[in-house]
């Protein structure tokens, strides 16, 4: 058994905190099983492509362990549909996303979440990038992230 810490969660996102991309994952899960399983520790500013999970289908479920981060629901032209924002002790604490919906999440403070998806991982077909939003470490992803959050903060 692999217990899941308040220790583990911290360490993580101290790490994340130090980290180029201000996140850092900690797998469960080896790529060939058939359920992936992740956490994933994220700071505010850290960019997430908005992306889908299609051509295989893959239902993906996103739960909050620490801190408050916001899951956003795009149209298939990058229209805003919804925003939830997770956190420990509010109302919304996880979300079940249907395959073939666009959705990314932005950490509103230091944040862990637990990822639980379908596998196997191959890296060529685990997720569909939204060709509207720029590309992680492109020179737009800052201006599109402000954007994001600005639109989460009147939410």
């Amino acid at each position: 058994m692999r217990l899941i810490t308040q220790q583990l969660l911290d360490d993580l996102m101290n790490q994340a905190a130090q980290s180029e991309r201000g996140r850092v994952p900690y797998r469960f899960h080896e790529h060939a099983d058939p359920v992936q399983r992740m956490l994933n520790a994220i700071v505010p500013g850290s960019y997430i492509t908005p992306h889908k999970h299609e051509n295989p289908d893959k239902v993906e479920l996103i739960s909050i362990l620490a801190g408050r981060a916001a899951v956003l629901h795009f149209s298939d032209t990058g229209a805003v549909l919804d925003i939830h924002v997770l956190t420990t002790d509010g109302p919304v604490r996880g979300v079940d996303i249907p395959p073939r919906t666009y959705h990314n999440f932005v950490a509103l403070t230091p944040c862990v979440v637990l990822e639980i998806i379908q596998g196997p991982y191959h890296p060529d077909t685990h997720k569909q990038f939204a060709t509207w939003a720029p590309k992680e470490g492109s020179p737009e992803c800052t201006a599109y992230l402000q954007n994001l959050e600005a639109q989460i903060s009147v939410f």
